[in-house]
């Protein structure tokens, strides 16, 4: 199912693609599970900057929906109703997108699904399925991106990942190792690319907690109402940022205080962000508010239209920093530096105040012994 709108142009709008010299027309990006939440607002906002954007999710009526959403905001829109854990039709909305508009120049995988509950709780049916759209549904539409751009020697590709990809949490063990598999999957391509000399950019951004409605839908076997780990933001400033990544391409774009904070913590004292997960991540999870155990979205698309938001709004900040990953870790390592070079200084200088007692009782005895010769 497709639905071409209008061709709406903006003037100043950021193409960086026709920027870039990728041709007359505005911008093409293509973003999956586009029809709520991070998603949705991800299409929005290249759509406020003028951009053709593809929207690739299940379900028609909020795909509709959240085409209105880009063509108020002054974008062009292309609905895909696809699964992006089938690889085939995910390979063929991309041919579409070309056959309709030329190029791709930037493609977001964003879909994502989870379960939340203990191990033990979890079936290999549910783990197969959150593994399938969570991290191969990032790789089947790497995959399908790849085959246009490499061809152009020209695109972006942007993976929507999370801070659980470095710092795993109790209750969603698959969707932890899905998001960290696909952090593994980028590297290694990263470097593939880099070694054909490829302009093909590909960026890796990691999401903090944010209000959208999956907390509503996703598939649960626990007996409390679910919610985002504090602290919560919302989804606009978000996607703004990740509209961002997709311009400058950093190797990793790390999005939300709490974002920057587990990824550094995991890498300085992992053993201890494991006994604070163990307590504050379990109970984070669940309001105070009684549940029932629900299938969610996890196999079938729900019905309805919930939008881009969830319902933590008022507990959401309407603020967001980032900062690339590169210049964390560069900030991190010379923290440590500083913190060694001053530990070696504190060390020579009592070493030294140690030391002239010492070199005082010598000479006295030099003194003595001249004076008895």
């Amino acid at each position: 199912m497709t639905e071409n709108v209008h061709d709406t142009r903006r003037t100043g709008a950021r193409a960086f693609g026709a920027e870039r010299g990728h041709g007359a027309g505005a911008s093409v990006a293509v973003v999956t599970g586009a029809s709520a939440g991070i998603g949705r607002a991800v299409a929005v906002a290249f759509g406020r900057d003028g951009w053709r954007v593809a929207l690739i999710a299940r379900g028609r009526e909020r795909l509709a929906s959240a085409a209105r959403d880009v063509e108020a905001a002054g974008g062009t829109a292309l609905v895909i109703e696809a699964d992006v854990a089938d690889a085939a039709r995910i390979e063929a909305a991309a041919a579409q997108v070309v056959e309709t508009w030329g190029r791709i120049d930037v493609w977001v995988n964003n879909a994502m699904a989870s379960v939340f509950g203990p191990v033990t709780s979890l079936t290999p049916d549910e783990i197969r399925r959150v593994t399938d759209v969570t991290y191969l549904g990032q790789v089947h539409g790497t995959l399908a991106a790849l085959r246009h751009m490499r061809a152009r020697d020209a695109g972006t590709i942007v993976q929507v990942g999370s801070a659980l990809s470095y710092r795993s949490i109790p209750l969603q063990s698959a969707y932890c190792a899905a998001k960290a598999a696909v952090r593994g999957f980028t590297d290694s391509l990263r470097s593939e690319l880099q070694h054909e000399n490829s302009r093909v950019r590909l960026t890796m951004v990691q999401l903090p907690a944010v209000d959208t409605p999956q907390f509503d839908w996703a598939r649960s076997h626990l007996t409390r109402s679910l919610q985002p780990v504090p602290p919560i933001h919302e989804p606009e400033p978000v996607a703004d940022a990740i509209v961002r990544a997709a311009r400058d391409a950093p190797r990793e774009y790390w999005i939300g205080g709490p974002t920057i904070q587990a990824i550094l913590g995991t890498m300085v004292a992992p053993g201890l962000l494991d006994r604070m997960m163990a307590r504050r991540a379990w109970d984070g999870q669940m309001t105070d508010d009684p549940a029932r155990p629900r299938e969610g979205n996890l196999f079938d698309a729900p019905p309805g239209d919930p939008g881009t938001r969830g319902r933590f709004g008022a507990r959401s900040r309407r603020r967001v920093m980032s900062v690339s990953g590169t210049t964390a870790r560069g900030v991190l390592a010379a923290t440590a530096l500083g913190c060694l070079a001053g530990a070696v200084m504190a060390a020579w200088h009592l070493g030294a105040r140690q030391a002239k007692p010492a070199d005082r009782r010598l000479a006295d005895r030099e003194r003595a012994a001249r004076m008895i010769g």
